[in-house]
């Protein structure tokens, strides 16, 4: 595992996002993990967080082009909202070819950036009440902290309302 006082902090993390992370001049340590951490659950688990900490990176379809949700793992993603914000006549959860091609990751390992297509990005308010989110740094082993305002500046993001409301 990579500690943050590490010397090779990035070397963990996908060639693709340990190359975003350069060019965005981002100095991040990414943690890899021996169990995977492709789920949200997973990933808390194994840094020790709440998983509202966590970020998740979906992928949709918004009338056949992709857009990119970012959402804490506590969330689920309201597709009608989503919709809404896009003025989208169909969204629907993008199938993991449509993910693997426009992010250049599996699903389970998509960061928030450095993806091999720019597409439109929403970020979820609620990642916003968090001092640090935690990401996939493109593998389901490995992971990167961030305070979440930078997070969502450096996905090019649009702070929206798109997690499906809590009673």
């Amino acid at each position: 595992m990579t500690t943050p006082d590490s010397p090779a902090a990035t070397a963990d993390a996908h060639p693709r996002f340990a190359a975003a992370l350069r060019e965005l001049g981002l100095d991040v340590a990414v943690r890899r993990f021996p169990d995977a951490t492709r789920t949200a659950r997973q990933a808390a688990d194994a840094i020790g967080c709440e998983v509202a900490e966590i970020v998740k990176s979906l992928v949709f379809a918004a009338d056949g082009e992709p857009v990119l949700v970012l959402v804490d793992g506590a969330s689920r993603v309201d597709v009608e909202r989503v919709r809404a914000e896009l003025g989208a006549g169909e969204v629907r959860r993008a199938d993991a070819d449509l993910v693997r091609e426009t992010t250049g990751y599996a699903i389970g390992g998509v960061p928030p950036f450095g993806h091999r297509v720019r597409t439109r990005v929403l970020a979820d308010r609620g990642l916003l009440e968090h001092p640090v989110v935690w990401a996939a740094a493109g593998t389901p082993h490995t992971v990167f902290p961030l305070d979440p305002a930078s997070l969502i500046a450096h996905a090019g993001g649009t702070v929206v309302d798109v997690r499906e409301p809590t009673a």
